[in-house]
């Protein structure tokens, strides 16, 4: 193989590598960063705030292992290893707060996964693109409320005496009003209805976004090839946008342990006969911190919630990148 003049052949490389009269960059990153200042100049206010947000918050993990005593204060308050952590797994409600946070959470992955791709294909084929529009913009408008206003409106409906249910659709069907707050069998089916249509507009845009940036070309070549909305549906437009449907799914189940606290607190209005259906960890720590007013215990509680959701999207990447690698979130 010719090479030009003076220029050095792997096989010198290799020579100059093994004899060490090379020496290999060991400052590559201060090289990029010096080339590239100004990009990492513009980085620099958000890098500043996710440390002071996220990282320097991080030192009180140790009230985790503590048991804080507001007289001598975080640091010399006593050790108490994981005392804190045992209360989780001793009382009588662990295994009812560990199964309704894991089962509510499983539930909502999956609806927040068909039903908003269903509904952004839907919307992606209306022809009419003001229409689209208007539909997108009324089913992101929930997202945007916060659980104390959606409280009021779901209690708007379900009140015993003045909601809508018992005062005007049920008698209107020849049904006797229920008194849905403390009827615990209808709220499995509640919760996750009133969490669906909080957050469906968010997930819906996001992957109409990916739908949106399929190009034309695959829909018409499986137009020609005679190809259905259906066939197109299952074998373009989902295959397609696979990698976010992937994403979002990590993303949420790296949360699985943790229990959206406003869903769970103010939308049941915290009615202690629902406790056995709607009690979660969130719902549960906040109780006994009200009860014990020890910080220790909450702080073990998130702690414990953060480290569980954080191996759990690692094992999720894992597996995906077994089955595909293109798929995975790293």
């Amino acid at each position: 193989m010719k090479t030009v003049e003076g220029a050095a052949t792997p096989e010198v490389i290799d020579n100059a590598y093994s004899s060490g009269r090379v020496t290999v960059r060991k400052f590559t990153l201060f090289r990029t960063i010096r080339k590239f200042w100004m990009f990492y100049l513009m980085m620099l206010p958000a890098i500043v705030l996710l440390v002071l947000n996220n990282y320097i918050p991080m030192f009180g993990i140790i009230i985790a292992f503590k048991t804080v005593n507001y007289t001598d204060g975080i640091l010399n308050s006593p050790w108490s290893g994981l005392t804190n952590f045992q209360y989780l797994f001793k009382t009588s409600d662990a295994w009812i707060i560990t199964r309704n946070t894991l089962l509510y959470n499983s539930l909502f992955i999956v609806l927040n996964l068909i039903f908003p791709v269903a509904f952004a294909i839907m919307l992606n084929e209306m022809k009419n693109r003001f229409f689209s529009k208007v539909h997108q913009t009324i089913m992101f408008l929930p997202y945007f409320l916060s659980y104390i206003i959606i409280a009021y409106l779901v209690f708007g409906f379900m009140s015993d005496e003045h909601g809508y249910l018992n005062g005007t659709l049920l008698p209107a069907l020849g049904l006797d009003p229920i008194r849905w707050y403390f009827t615990k069998e209808v709220w499995p089916f509640i919760l996750p209805l009133v969490n669906l249509w909080k957050g469906i507009g968010y997930y819906t845009v996001i992957y109409m976004a990916a739908i949106i940036g399929i190009d034309d070309e695959y829909y018409e070549a499986a137009t020609i090839d005679g190809a259905g909305k259906w066939q197109q549906m299952t074998g373009i437009t989902i295959p397609l946008i696979m990698p976010i449907l992937t994403i979002m799914t990590l993303l949420q189940v790296g949360r699985i342990f943790n229990a959206d606290f406003g869903l769970f607190f103010q939308v049941t209005r915290d009615s202690g006969v629902l406790f056995p259906v709607t009690n979660v960890i969130d719902t549960y720590v906040y109780r006994t911190f009200l009860t014990v007013g020890d910080i220790g215990l909450s702080s073990a509680a998130g702690l414990l919630q953060s480290v569980v959701g954080f191996v759990l999207v690692f094992l999720a990447n894992w597996i995906v990148r077994r089955f595909n690698s293109d798929n995975a979130l790293f």
